[in-house]
């Protein structure tokens, strides 16, 4: 099994029940979340992306299925903002405490507000990022919204 990460601990905290799948994980992939689902053999609408941006003057956490885009516009919106943006990935690895290609939505050293695209809960379980490159946990769907206590909102 894979040494705990801040991700995987917040999960055992909160008593939620995730299974690991490891993977290598490919540095110079187009799309990560999209490599992720390949080398796993999982449907790329169930593995989702954690994406972080600003909306207005506020950081915040976005999670989307890998095989989707986020409407900046949509996003903004939904944050009650006049317009969003991508974090530049030095920023956002400061504030998520991980490294690009490893930021999962759970323990992440800044709580903020998340927003979880509505496709991404078609599914009984999903995969995310487990806080670590080559490290997803799958859990089911309903717990993701629950301990993230997450906005759900067509982002995509």
């Amino acid at each position: 099994m894979a040494k705990g990460t801040p991700a995987t601990r917040a999960l055992e905290r909160a008593g939620i029940t995730f299974t690991l799948h490891e993977y290598d994980y490919d540095p110079d992939a187009a799309r990560i979340g999209l490599q992720a689902a390949e080398a796993l053999g999982v449907d790329p609408a169930r593995v989702l992306k954690t994406l972080m941006a600003r909306a207005g003057r506020e950081t915040v956490c976005v999670v989307v299925p890998s095989d989707r885009e986020v409407s900046l516009k949509r996003l903004a919106a939904a944050a009650g903002a006049k317009e969003a943006a991508m974090l530049p990935p030095a920023e956002a690895e400061r504030i998520t405490g991980y490294h690009v290609g490893g930021i999962s939505p759970f323990g992440q050293k800044k709580r903020v507000r998340v927003f979880i695209d509505q496709g991404a809960l078609t599914h009984p379980t999903v995969v995310l990022n487990g806080g670590r490159r080559g490290l997803q946990v799958e859990m089911r769907t309903a717990d993701l919204v629950g301990l993230l206590g997450a906005t759900v909102v067509a982002l995509a």
